[in-house]
Order: C-alpha cells, then structure tokens, then sequence
C-alpha cells in the first residue's frame, strides 16, 4: 500500500495531481510528512516561523493552498505561529480530534488533508479564535516590497 494516493495537488493553473506516499516522502522534510500525514506536532519555539515578523503568505506545503496572511499572524506565546483567522475559512476543515483525551478541534487543508494543527479559543484577538499551526505544514512566501 506504499504507493496509494494520499494527498491532491489542486492550483488554479494546474490540473488536479495526486501525489503518492512514496512521493510526498521524497518531496516533504521527514518532520513535514510526519506533521502534515501523520497528524504530529512539532516543538515549540523550536520551529520555522513561529517567531517570523515579515510580511507574506502563508501556504500548505504538500498543495501550495494559500491559507494564511501575516496580516493575521499573532505572537500567542505558545512557540507555534499562530493566525486570529485564515484567508478563506472554506480553506480549512475542522475535524473533531481526542488524541490527548480531551476534546480539541484539528484544522486540515480543505484542499488535500494535511494536518495543518488547531483552532482553540482565544479571547484576546478580534475573532476570539487562534489557529495555532506547525511550521512544518506551511510553507511562507515573503510578500514582495511595495505590496
């Protein structure tokens, strides 16, 4: 069952690819296929971008989806980038999830299923909501200057 199809690689200008499991283990960081197939989580403040200021994008690293702004990005002090609210929330599946026994809500890329990380409630930003990610899951374009 190594080469099932796993994930779909949808952009608006390309065709729809599906990637196997042995092609998203060439293409993805072990830490990157663990997080984003396995539902792992990465180490806090021990991450790409939890502490990133720079403006841009932030992307699904297994589809390309464009999923958050920095415009939205926060320093939760959690040592995870944290986001008070996607760029579509039609881009973000939540799921229910009880792996550490208590009742979390799991965010996933709408478009292919990676496990993107979690939604908690935080009444400190305008949407009440921080969507606490693994960097391992995203991938960050720097916006370029003048935008």
């Amino acid at each position: 069952m190594r080469n099932m199809i796993v994930a779909a690689k949808v952009l608006p200008h390309m065709a729809t690819t599906k990637f196997t499991d042995t092609e998203l283990r060439e293409r993805l960081t072990k830490e990157q296929y663990h997080v984003t197939q396995k539902g792992g989580t990465e180490r806090p403040f021990k991450n790409a971008y939890h502490d990133n200021k720079q403006d841009g994008d932030y992307h699904c690293v297994v589809c390309g989806e464009h999923l958050f702004s920095s415009e939205a990005k926060y320093d939760s002090g959690t040592g995870w980038p944290s986001f008070f609210a996607p760029v579509d929330p039609d881009k973000i599946e939540n799921r229910s999830d009880r792996k550490l026994l208590i009742k979390r809500t799991e965010n996933v890329c709408a478009n292919c299923g990676s496990h993107l990380g979690h939604v908690f409630t935080d009444r400190s930003t305008p949407t009440q909501a921080r969507y606490c990610m693994n960097s391992a899951s995203l991938d960050f374009v720097p916006a370029k200057n003048g935008e």
